[in-house]
């Protein structure tokens, strides 16, 4: 399974970094992508980095320039750098394998932007 942590109450153009662990694989061979899900809406994909052959990154145009996404293969952890956060960010950050592993899915971690 995959534990998300890192979230928290930041005002509207602060930062966090969200990490995402595993207990169960090596987040490096796969695939792995963050999602949110916000109050009323469906679980989004916004941003994923590829197996740790290439690391080729991707960013939904909501969060690009905004967001970075990363992998420390040695510690098994990957990792979401959110700047200039606005309060649309609000939602719960979840991290999976590409596709998604309905097995390792975690609590989420709740990220909350307002002044």
């Amino acid at each position: 399974q995959l534990v998300e942590s890192g979230g928290g109450l930041v005002q509207p153009g602060g930062s966090l970094r969200l990490s995402c662990a595993s207990d169960g694989f090596q987040l490096g061979l796969f695939h792995i992508a963050w999602f949110r899900r916000a109050p009323r809406k469906e679980r989004e994909r916004v941003s994923c980095i590829s197996s740790r052959i290439s690391s080729t990154t991707w960013y939904a145009d909501s969060v690009k320039g905004r967001f970075t996404i990363s992998r420390d293969n040695a510690k098994n952890t990957a990792y979401l750098q959110m700047n200039s956060l606005k309060p649309e960010d609000t939602a719960v950050y979840y991290c999976n394998r590409v596709p998604p592993d309905r097995n390792a899915w975690g609590q989420g971690t709740q990220v909350t932007v307002s002044s």
